[in-house]
């Protein structure tokens, strides 16, 4: 098995969308993690269904994977980022219809996963408000999940209402369990606000996962960086996607690094490249042992 290496359109925002998907294939990626999103496809423009249709065959055109991502900024409300969120006060339901829709989008592209997140919990909300109002949108997101056949993967986001892996797990719990519910894992984020290194994260985690993100970060800090300028062993992490037989994308998340996108996305590739090699050797260096 070899792992498959994506990147996020959120690092290409300066690009159109045909000319990311050139250069991210001449440079040898096997696929994207597509944010919902101007400029590149946004689910509110009208004639979603013939722009999307036109993305999935420029996708097939150079034979690159996709994820779905739903982490777009202002596409919702122009003035506060990511709002609403799934327990905003108000407005939940447009929320809920943005997933829905990149629930929608991911069947027409034969998506792999459709990533998100739970959003930031208003002051003076308590958690079990914010318990309710995040498994109400869940479940709705879910029910249209399951009637089209694609998989959901929850994300947990340092400074939102769950912000960690066990906060997903208990979100499973109040949900049943769901099989349509999968986990994403940000392997910066394990360094950023997890107790336990990305490594051990993704093996805790591995039976659920349903997409990856890959960055660096540093303790504490939720800045994503290039590999190599914060704390994550990624040829530790890489071989634990091996270990537990990680089939998706292993995607690339800079959302801020779109100035120089190129040069970025060939630093990124072999970097993963590298560090996959090594990940290998020291496998097989334990079987052989």
């Amino acid at each position: 098995m070899s792992l498959r290496f994506g990147y996020g359109t959120n690092g290409f925002a300066g690009h159109r969308f045909d000319d990311a998907v050139a250069v991210l294939a001449d440079l040898g990626y096997d696929g994207v993690a597509l944010t919902l999103d101007q400029p590149h496809l946004d689910p509110f423009a009208p004639d979603l269904a013939a722009r999307t249709d036109a993305v999935r065959r420029r996708l097939e055109s150079r034979g690159l994977a996709v994820v779905v991502e739903t982490g777009a900024r202002y596409v919702m409300n122009p003035w506060h980022k990511h709002e609403p969120t799934l327990v905003s006060d108000t407005d939940r339901a447009r929320r809920v219809d943005y997933l829905r829709r990149a629930v929608r989008v991911a069947e027409e592209l034969g998506a792999e996963a459709v990533s998100f997140w739970s959003g930031t919990l208003p002051e003076g909300t308590s958690p079990q408000q914010g318990w309710d109002r995040l498994t109400s949108g869940v479940a709705e997101l879910l029910d249209e999940a399951e009637r089209r056949d694609v998989r959901c993967a929850f994300e947990p986001e340092p400074g939102m209402f769950v912000d960690t892996l066990a906060g997903v797990t208990e979100l499973r719990r109040r949900l049943g369990d769901p099989s349509r519910l999968a986990v994403t894992v940000d392997i910066g984020h394990c360094v950023c606000n997890e107790p336990a290194p990305p490594q051990d994260c993704v093996r805790q985690v591995g039976h659920l996962l349903g997409n990856v993100q890959a960055d660096d970060m540093r303790p504490g800090v939720h800045e994503h960086l290039e590999f190599g300028d914060g704390e994550v062993d990624l040829a530790a992490t890489l071989g634990a996607l091996l270990d537990v037989d990680h089939q998706g994308l292993v995607s690339v998340e800079l959302p801020r690094h779109s100035h120089a996108a190129p040069a970025v996305a060939a630093r990124s590739l072999q970097a993963l490249r590298t560090a996959a090699t090594t990940a290998e050797q020291a496998r097989a260096t334990e079987v052989a042992g």
